[in-house]
């Protein structure tokens, strides 16, 4: 009980310390930007050379003229000496903090991303977190990728023996759908040769014995993340801290957690409060959690909603094309075994995708769906629109997460539901082309994040990183959305690519408009948050160029959290 009372009275210190330091950092003299370029993103696009920024909100936008003596002179005055401001961006789908995992965790990504090239390099790795680790703990790794190792295959339980046969061992696909496990993981997982695949999910055995062979797919994977993310507090402080300032870099000022647990909730929702976290944060709750808020077992109220908010309630519908388990209507161009006509799975089943669709929309929530391959976009899109036809809603704004196949007929299906696709372009950059080679082919590679196709309708999308499978880099992202450039150089779909400045409102107003909060932030308007971003250069000048272009500072609700 005194342990219990000692950390309370820590966290209330804590907490009234932040918020002196709030008042501090967001109140005061009203500060005026001039002798740049601002780009508003409003309904117009109008673009100013001014503005003002006045506590926490922009209280004018204009000419350097009008706005130079704003208050009488009392505002203090920046040069911004020919740099950019844009709206801070707006995370569309992320999974906040897991860009800080490294700082736990051992970094397994290939070129472009990191330096590993091989298994050997996977193994060196990991014996050194595990020289580092008492016996028996777990020990963890992110982001390895199967299709850039040496070796093109997943390391195998035998691979993570060398490691070590007293730890646990697991890695993380940098899909995030797919595992690789040593043997006393599986052990402890309590997969053996006769433990049967789970629903949406599948054990990969060895073809001799029908033994794990220590690759873990979808449903089964997730089973060996969660001892990975189960952190002690020092570490979970570490992590946020270092996805924070990651975030503040990159000029994101809303980040979100997209498919987020309770345990998760409440602990960044206080971390937040605390002065741990930078940026605004939205949730998106898993479906068991949403059952909790639904059934009043779980009860989050946020501190201060413009920092903290739920969102939409997430669902899963499949998984990865480069892992191979997204659900396709046709095959996979060159498939992972020796069945010609695979095309993946699903990792819930029609009918309980229909059944929690409707459920949720009839509760009045936003839903928002991931689907990778066409197959399940088709399964998605039948249950939204059962649950429209049984519960007429307006303006419902369900989100269909990554989108990657959609076709045609699967956009005008969008539009006409009101349905949002949130695109994860940055797949044509960091696997566009083993999309063209191996996983689609070159005619379905080309469509892959079909945002032209989307812009044509005048169907609202997103942009997003899905951070950390990649980097959170939100001008990279627009960069890709323009360009459609391979990481080997190649374009992927140039009948795809879109104009800079749909792009940049892709990662800002059009962002906020998906989480229903674009009257508050995502464009520069007079009343709405001051969350800026302040670029060394117009992204419109040099659309090929926008990928170079740096973030010299980000500023949220008035107050500068980087540099």
């Amino acid at each position: 009980m005194l342990y219990q009372e000692i950390v309370a009275n820590r966290t209330a210190a804590l907490v009234g310390c932040a918020l002196v330091l709030l008042a501090v950092g967001c109140g005061g003299t009203p500060v005026v930007y001039v002798g740049g370029t601002v780009l508003t993103m409003d309904a117009d696009n109008r673009v100013a050379d001014a503005l003002v920024a006045d506590g926490e909100r922009i209280a004018a936008v204009g000419s350097a003229a009008e706005l130079r003596s704003w208050g009488g002179g009392r505002a203090r005055v920046v040069d911004l000496a020919g740099k950019t401001v844009l709206p801070g961006f707006v995370d569309a789908h992320g999974h906040f903090p897991g860009v800080g995992i490294y700082a736990v965790h051992a970094d397994l990504n290939s070129p472009p991303i990191g330096s590993v090239r091989g298994i050997d390099d996977i193994v060196e790795r990991l014996r050194a977190k595990a020289a580092a680790t008492a016996s028996g703990k777990w020990i963890g790794g992110f982001g390895y990728d199967d299709t850039l190792l040496a070796e093109k295959r997943h390391p195998t339980r035998a691979d993570l023996d060398r490691v070590s046969t007293e730890h646990p061992i697991a890695i993380l696909h940098i899909s995030g759908h797919l595992a690789a496990v040593n043997s006393r993981a599986l052990s402890a997982l309590g997969f053996t040769a006769g433990t049967r695949d789970p629903p949406g999910g599948r054990i990969r055995r060895d073809p001799r014995t029908g033994e794990p062979d220590g690759v873990l797919e979808e449903e089964a994977s997730d089973r060996a993340r969660a001892p990975l993310l189960d952190l002690g507090i020092v570490d979970a402080l570490r992590v946020v801290r270092s996805a924070s300032s990651a975030y503040a870099r990159a000029g994101v000022t809303t980040a979100q957690n997209g498919l987020a647990a309770k345990d998760q909730i409440e602990r960044l929702a206080l971390a937040s409060r605390i002065g741990f976290v930078s940026s605004r944060l939205i949730f998106w709750p898993a479906a068991e959690v949403e059952e909790e808020l639904l059934s009043g077992t779980f009860r989050f109220t946020a501190y201060d909603d413009a920092w903290v908010r739920l969102g939409a309630v997430k669902l899963v519908a499949d998984g990865s094309i480069q892992g191979y388990t997204a659900y396709l209507s046709q095959p996979y161009h060159v498939p992972p075994g020796v069945d010609p006509s695979y095309r993946g799975y699903p990792r819930m089943s029609r009918e309980e995708l229909r059944e929690r669709v409707a459920r949720y929309h009839a509760a009045g929530l936003q839903i928002a769906v991931h689907g990778n391959g066409d197959a399940a976009i088709d399964d998605i899109l039948d249950a939204f629109e059962a649950a429209e036809r049984a519960h007429p809603r307006a303006d419902a704004r369900h989100v269909i997460v990554h989108a990657q196949m959609a076709r045609a007929d699967q956009l005008d299906r969008m539009k006409r539901l009101g349905v949002i696709p949130s695109f994860f372009v940055l797949h044509t950059y960091y696997w566009g082309d083993r999309h063209r080679d191996v996983f689609l082919g070159p005619e379905r590679a080309a469509r892959i994040s079909p945002t032209r196709s989307a812009l044509a309708l005048g169907l609202r999308f997103t942009l997003h990183t899905d951070a950390p499978v990649v980097p959170m880099e939100p001008l990279r992202l627009v960069w890709s959305a323009v360009n459609r450039r391979s990481a080997g150089g190649a374009i992927i779909g140039a009948d795809e690519r879109i104009d800079a400045r749909s792009a940049l409102r892709a990662v800002t107003i059009d962002a906020a408009f998906q989480s229903f909060q674009d009257k508050e932030k995502g464009s520069i308007e007079v009343g709405k948050l001051a969350d800026l971003v302040i670029l060394d250069r117009n992204p419109l000048d040099d659309p090929e160029g926008i990928d170079r272009i740096r973030v010299l500072e980000t500023i949220v609700g008035g107050r500068t959290v980087f540099p």
